[in-house]
């Protein structure tokens, strides 16, 4: 008997699977009832290869009789025509998908890769260079393309106005453009191969540069550092004094203008200043021993009522300005060098003077050594043997002779 709406009504009331005939099935998984309309939905069952198939033709309340009636008509059609409508139904589900991904934008995806990443860039300069090299130069062309839509000559348009002129950001951007990509194909927004691959791909269509030229930091030499900190004394305002706690600690200068009072920061009392992980270049926190110098010139800082910076600004509650170490410097007349430079200086005395292990000196700069199956098992942050290498470091910046003999440990004397 086929089914009428007075038979549909009735069969809602008690799970099963009831025919209509040409096999259109109403199957009631729930029943209805007062509190519940219960779960029901139209199927067709057929055979493909000796085998039994089941295709969704809609739920009950959405699809009537007579519309699923000419579900199942047109299913049986298709295979007249030697067609699955299973798979004929999967097939128009994927191309849906893949329409819908051709209109998500190269500039949606970036962003998305962007935020749900942001965590692995521990710095927020770093983090900034990312999106922001994407804004300046990817988006304007490619930003507003469908992602699956990118291909080589695209990425090129990118790339090649950029590859002679700042070939170093080029190469950077090519890089974050791969990553989108790869994350585009992830998450099924694009198939094929990554068009902004190196390997095997960009590097046979873009020219070799000629490796860069390393640029370090312009440093002074350490033998006339006693001269300059004599000069930088005399000199009483906060930016003076935060130069010299940058030069007395080795430390970067965006970790010297971060450093706050209350997040416990400095312990005066052990002289130990503990920078976070979220302030430091490798994403791990780092503890400075504090030379007594370095002390005696924290203590000497003015302190602003609701200001929790070491070093304060002219800005209420604020720190002192980046600029403002730079603008020292010119004024002790010292314009040809940098604030970075003075970790140079550091490593250079330490590696010429004393006679402290590698590991050591490069532990006071917060540079990561050994391989990682080595780190793994370095379990001291060697913090007492850095304190005695600071107080030198201190001592020697504040003599009134760069050539001291007693500079220069011997090595047995630099353990205990």
């Amino acid at each position: 008997m086929r089914l009428t709406a007075k038979r549909v009504l009735k069969a809602r009331k008690r799970p099963g699977r009831y025919p209509d005939g040409a096999g259109l099935y109403l199957q009631v998984t729930s029943p209805q009832s007062r509190r519940s309309r219960g779960a029901a939905s139209w199927i067709f069952r057929f055979e493909r290869d000796g085998r039994e198939r089941m295709l969704g033709l809609g739920p009950l309340h959405t699809v009537s009789l007579k519309e699923a009636r000419e579900r199942a008509k047109q299913a049986r059609l298709q295979l007249l025509d030697n067609i699955d409508p299973v798979q004929a139904k999967q097939a128009a589900k994927a191309q849906r998908a893949l329409e819908a991904a051709k209109a998500v934008t190269f500039r949606q995806v970036a962003e998305s890769y962007f935020e749900q990443h942001q965590s692995k860039w521990r710095n927020a300069k770093h983090r900034e260079q990312f999106i922001g090299s994407l804004r300046t130069y990817a988006f304007p062309v490619i930003g507003a393309l469908p992602v699956a839509a990118i291909d080589t000559g695209l990425v090129l348009k990118v790339i090649e106005p950029l590859w002679k002129r700042i070939p170093e950001t080029a190469s950077r951007v090519r890089g974050r453009i791969e990553m989108i990509l790869d994350y585009a194909t992830v998450r099924n927004l694009r198939i094929g191969d990554n068009p902004a691959r190196w390997k095997g791909h960009l590097a046979h269509l873009l020219p070799v540069r000629n490796a860069a030229t390393i640029k370090h930091h312009a440093a002074l030499p350490y033998a006339e550092l006693p001269s300059f900190m004599h000069a930088l004394r005399q000199r009483k305002d906060v930016a003076a004094r935060a130069l010299e706690f940058a030069v007395l600690t080795a430390a970067r200068s965006g970790e010297v203008l971060g450093a706050r009072w209350d997040l416990d920061e400095i312990d005066v009392d052990a002289r130990i200043w503990t920078i976070s992980a979220e302030r430091m270049k490798g994403g791990k926190p780092h503890r400075v021993p504090l030379s007594k110098r370095a002390v005696e010139l924290l203590k000497t800082l003015p302190r602003e009522g609701g200001n929790p910076f070491v070093f304060i600004g002219a800005r209420s509650g604020g720190p002192l300005w980046k600029q403002a170490l730079q603008w020292t410097l010119a004024r002790v007349g010292r314009n040809g060098i940098t604030i970075h430079g003075f970790r140079s200086t550091f490593r250079d005395w330490a590696a010429e003077r004393t006679a402290f292990p590698f590991e050591v000196c490069e532990r006071a700069l917060a540079h990561v050594t050994g391989s990682k199956s080595s780190r793994s098992y370095a379990r001291s942050d060697l913090l007492e043997e850095r304190r005695k290498l600071m107080s030198m470091w201190a001592d020697f910046c504040h003599s009134s002779s760069a050539e001291r003999g007693a500079d220069v440990v011997p090595m047995r004397a630099a353990r205990p």
